[in-house]
């Protein structure tokens, strides 16, 4: 049995037995992991607030070898997101976006660009009021990216031209750009140059500077939201909700 120490971020935690949880975190050095805290539950738990959803936290915890679930020894509150997560937009955000994260991520599969990348949205959230919108498109369309599941925008997917500054694509059934001499008449979704510019933009800002740049651009960031959670459903083989609130995700246990 190694024992293992690492920052995490808290995604989820479920009641076990009467006294115990088991928690599901995104950690910095192994990646997505589910544990028993044993004795989280009871008023003098050694864990604290430590396994609030959204904390960030340096977590010990000892591995077996073939057992997927890790036995949590402790944890340390590096940053708490308490505050945030009372606000029930941001916790309905965030919980959405966390099982997108739990969906998309395999068990014991180290990828640090992929927690730099949480850690950073759920540090922006928190800093820039109104934020919320922007940080989830960012979250969503650089989880695709790092999955291998992003689509191709600069250029037409069938002729292969690059995209004129002002000209306006179609958004095709595979989720790639067409212009209109290769669109087909099925493909009727406009995806305009400033969408491609929202498209663009994600891929080289950081989230707080994606979040301010598009803070007065709610109905581009609403639309290209909406694209991306086709190319998520496609991707997750489950149900995106597109009704324009706050998302949600169906169909996850």
């Amino acid at each position: 049995m190694s024992l293992i120490e690492t920052e995490s971020i808290i995604l989820k935690t479920y009641n076990l037995a009467e006294a115990d949880k088991i928690v599901v975190f995104l950690s910095e050095d192994h990646g997505m992991i589910r544990g028993v805290a044993k004795g989280a539950k009871r008023l003098k738990s050694k864990f604290g607030s430590g396994l609030e959803p959204f904390s960030i936290v340096r977590i010990t915890y000892k591995q077996k070898e073939s057992v997927e679930l890790v036995a949590i020894d402790k944890t340390e509150i590096v940053r708490s997101h308490f505050a945030s997560a009372s606000d029930p937009e941001f916790l309905a955000r965030f919980s959405y976006l966390g099982d997108l994260l739990i969906t998309f991520s395999p068990p014991h599969d180290p990828n640090n660009t992929l927690y730099r990348m949480v850690r950073s949205c759920l540090e922006a959230a928190a800093g820039i009021p109104g934020s919320l919108l922007g940080i989830g498109v960012y979250f969503e369309l650089w989880l695709l990216r790092l999955s291998g599941y992003l689509p191709e925008w600069t250029r037409c997917a069938k002729c292969k031209r690059a995209f004129d500054d002002e000209e306006t694509a179609k958004f095709g059934s595979n989720f790639y750009l067409y212009c209109a001499d290769c669109s087909r008449p099925g493909e009727s979704t406009a995806v305009d140059s400033r969408l491609r510019y929202l498209f663009a933009s994600a891929q080289r800002l950081s989230p707080s500077e994606f979040a301010i740049s598009t803070s007065a651009d709610e109905a581009h960031l609403t639309t290209l939201s909406s694209l991306l959670k086709r190319v998520i459903s496609q991707a997750a083989g489950k149900n995106i909700a597109m009704d324009g609130s706050v998302p949600s995700y169906t169909g996850l246990n």
